[in-house]
């Protein structure tokens, strides 16, 4: 019987170290709302992953969505802006793609501290890029770094603003797939107030639980005979 409460112990310690590795800290929302100069196109215009690595770094990533054939790059000034739920923070590994064709993504400046964002308030992180359409992304990501405190949950890096926003980004509309030929149809600033739903994990948990459970009654079974 000792031997039982020995491998139980076991095999339950073994499944909650999975269980913390498996179940990630990610949160998610949509950026719906366009301001005058975009809103006859319709939203989300760009979807926005929190994923809390550490308790005070959490990596960030705005997509660009599609809807009524046309996607919403993200470029130029206030690419993307942030409320970032922290006294003093950095930024790094700020990195952007585009899939389409004739497009040059780049050249990063972050900007910290508040700023106006036209229609949506003030957000203390902003990240602008290059120039203008041809220089936009469908894809940002980098990594936020709380350097006054620690964030409890993927839900706590951000913090809503004075127009109750999360999150903010420049959005040139057009045609899908994006053709840096094409120009722009539109350009305007779409915002999301959340909330930054925490993802599943797609059943791993369950899983993981199970299969411990299942060793536990093999050991039992094999003791016992």
């Amino acid at each position: 019987m000792n031997k039982i409460k020995y491998i139980a112990a076991v095999l339950i310690a073994i499944a909650g170290l999975g269980l913390q590795q498996a179940k990630a800290d990610v949160c998610s929302f949509n950026l719906t709302t366009g301001n005058a100069a975009i809103s006859g196109f319709s939203g989300p215009y760009a979807h926005v992953v929190i994923n809390l690595t550490s308790s005070n770094t959490a990596t960030v990533t705005f997509t660009s969505l599609t809807n009524s054939g046309n996607i919403y790059l993200m470029g130029d000034g206030s690419s993307v802006a942030l409320n970032v739920n922290a006294a003093t923070f950095a930024a790094s590994g700020i990195t952007g793609t585009n899939s389409g064709t004739g497009f040059t993504p780049g050249g990063w400046t972050a900007q910290f501290g508040s700023q106006n964002v036209d229609g949506w308030g003030h957000f203390n992180f902003t990240i602008n890029s290059f120039d203008g359409f041809t220089h936009s992304s469908d894809n940002i990501t980098f990594t936020l770094t709380n350097t006054s405190g620690t964030w409890a949950s993927c839900m706590d890096v951000l913090a809503l603003n004075d127009h109750g926003q999360l999150a903010a980004s420049h959005i040139f509309v057009t045609l899908f797939p994006a053709n840096g030929a094409n120009g722009a149809i539109a350009t305007g600033f779409a915002a999301g107030s959340g909330p930054a739903v925490p993802a599943p994990d797609g059943g791993t948990t369950v899983m993981l639980l199970g299969a411990a459970l299942g060793a536990l009654g093999m050991a039992r079974r094999f003791l016992m005979s």
